[in-house]
């Protein structure tokens, strides 16, 4: 036989085992507190990415169930013997291609609930050669805090942010929270080529090696979403108000009506997401400049700087990346970092229903938009909560785990 034939076939016959025996692929200390509904309702995630209609609908019922899954002590409780929960989780058997170890990776994690869900989503990304920075909140919970202080304890390349912030909605909290993690991470040994940004709601639909191949194809640009005001201009064209007094924040800024002055350095306005992927020189410019930091400082009262620092930077002659300032809007549907289904794109035909829930105008995606996550071209998946479907989690989970031996093994190593 063929030696290259015999290796498909090995290969394949590893992956059969991986699909008649998920259960045994997905190990953990945490025990039934995360046992695995795809195994016990037997429901098949290829069946839910054909669109099956009996595999969508016991996801349905799995869905009405609201099964508990594992609290942030049970995190906790698994990280406090860091050797047993690497080995467990399957953190020790991870390892990238020499083509991903070439180019590795650094995440920014701006969390502050549900443990489990994070250490989900750290384990999706997760690869020994890249580096990741958490940043919770200060306002967190202790059972939470500890459960982030665990992961960081037991994986060498992951740690806690050196610089913690009382994240407040839409204030200028938000946005320091990943410039701390940035400014750690540059201090990092791990001289990674790109950095993205993420939240506790955000999911991977990409491998490690798939998301490297895109990434070299930017060949340094950087993927922000980048567009006119639009009528946004009033949340810098004002002072905003963030405490009501000495200690205490609102919820979100409020508008004093007291008109800003303009930008610093003439710079033209942009607006677009919290979240980014940057190239390293790019993060470099962001910590070196004055022009930077001269707009960090002028932001640090407006409404929701996060989206419009990174859009507008982008567009600054001469940084690294650029995009100029006459080119046009790069929009979240072109934008690749994340996916993100707002209500007003499902209204105008641009994106499918949703078939979970909306929360605050956004869905938080349902089993049944597996397929079109996978094969819309975007890299991270927001929103998905267990608490809302847990069966679209298990099925990126296993296909991507799929996917690591299936393409990466062929292509990559």
């Amino acid at each position: 036989m063929d030696v290259h034939l015999e290796e498909v076939m090995d290969c394949h016959e590893e992956n059969q085992l991986m699909r008649v025996n998920k259960g045994s692929f997905f190990p953990n200390t945490l025990g039934s507190s995360r046992q695995r509904l795809t195994v016990k309702y037997d429901i098949n995630c290829s069946g839910i990415y054909e669109m099956e209609p009996v595999e969508v609908g016991k996801s349905l019922v799995v869905r009405n169930k609201k099964d508990a899954g594992p609290s942030d002590m049970n995190i906790v409780n698994a990280a406090s013997d860091c050797d047993r929960f690497v080995v467990s989780e399957g953190y020790d058997s991870v390892q990238g291609s020499e083509f991903e170890r070439e180019f590795p990776l650094a995440y920014s994690l701006v969390v502050h609930k549900n443990a489990d869900l994070v250490e989900r989503l750290l384990r999706a990304i997760y690869m020994p050669h890249n580096v990741y920075c958490i940043h919770y909140d200060l306002k967190s919970s202790d059972d939470f805090k500890s459960a982030m202080q665990g992961l960081a304890r037991c994986l060498p390349n992951v740690f806690i942010a050196s610089k913690l912030e009382r994240v407040q909605y839409a204030g200028i909290s938000r946005l320091k929270a990943d410039l701390n993690c940035l400014s750690d991470l540059l201090e990092s040994e791990v001289k990674w080529k790109y950095v993205i940004n993420l939240c506790g709601q955000d999911f991977p639909l990409r491998t490690n090696g798939e998301l490297v191949s895109d990434l070299k194809m930017l060949k340094g640009k950087n993927m922000v979403e980048s567009k006119r005001p639009g009528g946004k201009e009033w949340r810098w064209s004002y002072h905003h108000i963030l405490k009501n007094s000495l200690t205490e924040y609102y919820e979100s800024p409020v508008t004093s009506f007291e008109e800003k002055l303009p930008p610093p350095h003439n710079i033209e306005m942009f607006v677009g997401s919290a979240y980014f992927t940057i190239s390293r020189e790019f993060a470099l410019f962001v910590q070196r400049s004055s022009l930077a930091r001269d707009f960090l400082v002028w932001s640090e009262d407006t409404y929701s700087p996060d989206e419009h620092f990174w859009a507008t930077l982008v567009r600054v002659s001469g940084v690294p990346g650029e995009v100029r300032r006459h080119k046009p809007d790069i929009s979240e549907l072109e934008s690749k970092t994340r996916l993100v289904k707002w209500w007003y794109l499902e209204e105008n035909n641009i994106y499918p229903p949703c078939t979970g829930e909306h929360v605050r105008a956004v869905c938080v995606y349902g089993a049944a938009e597996l397929r079109w996550l996978l094969n819309y071209g975007h890299w991270f998946a927001n929103k998905v909560d267990p608490n809302v479907d847990p069966i679209i989690i298990e099925c990126l989970e296993e296909t991507l785990l799929e996917r690591y031996y299936q393409i990466d093994s062929k292509i990559f190593f």
